[in-house]
């Protein structure tokens, strides 16, 4: 995408890859675009938008992952400092926003260790099935020209609770 993030009248180029990497270019002069910010997540960005979306008079950045996540980067100012001695006051707009996210922390975690339970109780049972879960895999497969060789980019979304084989791949060359 390319969207005025830094608000100088320029629009900068605003770049997801396969790797995970978010960068920021901005064009100081006409031919080289200068990197400003970069950013690293876990897993491939499928999509990148800049925009005004949380609160208003502040431009942001939201980028998509592969499993679906969205995940935003803002220029509202997230730190303040005091002097020394002084002590740090929250507005009241914040302090409720803290709140409401430890509230709904405190829920997801309930009731993830909810389903957990109820997954274990429904596993023991008697009439319990099995099966093999369904695994969504994003895959690339490239040749690198410098050196011959092919890269395999496998990306598997899941949760950690599931992976239970360990797989080993071995390459044989002819």
């Amino acid at each position: 995408d390319s969207f005025d993030i830094l608000g100088d009248g320029v629009k900068e180029l605003l770049v997801g890859r396969d790797d995970g990497a978010l960068e920021i270019y901005h064009f100081e002069s006409a031919d080289d675009p200068a990197l400003r910010y970069d950013h690293a997540f876990s897993e491939s960005i499928a999509s990148i938008q800049g925009g005004c979306v949380g609160k208003d008079g502040y431009d942001e950045i939201l980028a998509s992952t592969y499993s679906g996540w969205l995940t935003g980067l803002t220029t509202e100012p997230v730190h303040r400092e005091g002097g020394s001695g002084e002590e740090l006051k929250l507005s009241q707009e914040m302090q409720s926003k803290i709140s409401s996210l430890r509230n709904e922390l405190e829920h997801l975690q309930i009731k993830v260790l909810q389903e957990r339970e109820k997954y274990q109780q429904s596993s023991q049972s008697s009439t319990a099935v099995s099966s093999v879960p369904v695994f969504s895999v994003n895959d690339k497969f490239t040749l690198n020209k410098d050196d011959a060789s092919y890269s395999l980019i496998l990306e598997v979304q899941t949760a950690i609770d599931n992976v239970l084989v360990q797989v080993s791949v071995v390459l044989f060359l002819l």
